[in-house]
């Protein structure tokens, strides 16, 4: 054997300065574990279980198609007649007047004379006052009070003379309308006859009241 010395393999020292590296990368990869393997929160629970779990999903059935409705048999209106209208001008209508006998005249003639008067004095005496009975009383409304509805009783005045017939005629009282004023003094001194007045039975000349009545009906 020869006398030279055999070779011992040398093992190298450990840096500290690697191992305190690799001791730190050890303890953040333990740390960061520890971190992920944490029980989760309820808040990250409950949001991870809504967004995994599937709605459920429900088929609809269709509906059965709709049966058309028949069809409709439109059948044409009759046309109604065209009537014409026809215009017809109103005709006024003109209510007939009522004539009312006065109920003065109906009485005897009272005694204005004395008896012992003559014929010739009755003539010639001053007219008497005396009530008369009608001969004729026509009356005819005028048209101008038809027309405006005018309506009244005018007491007149009138002298008689021997024969019946008035020979002037006064107004005692109107009627408040002077067309039937004028009216009935013209008519009575025209057209109305009268019994004459009697005095020892002979006919005189005689005052007396006569009421015209201008009445209209339906008024």
């Amino acid at each position: 054997m020869s006398s030279a010395s055999l070779a011992v393999a040398v093992r190298p020292h450990p840096d500290p300065v690697r191992i305190a590296a690799l001791s730190a990368a050890i303890a953040l990869n333990l740390t960061a574990l520890l971190i992920l393997t944490r029980p989760l929160a309820p808040q990250a629970m409950d949001l991870i279980h809504r967004v995994t779990t599937v709605p459920e999903i429900t088929f609809i059935k269709p509906l059965p198609p709709v049966k058309p409705p028949p069809p409709i048999d439109l059948k044409p209106l009759p046309r109604a007649p065209v009537v014409v209208p026809v215009h017809v001008q109103p005709q006024p209508t003109v209510t007939p007047p009522i004539v009312t006998p006065s109920t003065e005249g109906t009485q005897p003639m009272p005694q204005a004379v004395p008896p012992s008067a003559t014929p010739s004095d009755a003539n010639t005496a001053e007219p008497v006052e005396a009530t008369l009975a009608y001969r004729s009383s026509p009356l005819q409304f005028p048209t101008l009070a038809l027309r405006q509805h005018m309506q009244g009783t005018v007491l007149l005045r009138v002298l008689v003379d021997e024969s019946g017939v008035p020979l002037q005629v006064e107004i005692e009282h109107g009627s408040g309308y002077t067309v039937l004023d004028r009216s009935a003094r013209e008519q009575v001194l025209a057209h109305w006859r009268f019994q004459p007045a009697m005095v020892n039975g002979h006919a005189v000349r005689a005052w007396a009241k006569v009421p015209v009545n201008f009445v209209l009906n339906n008024l």
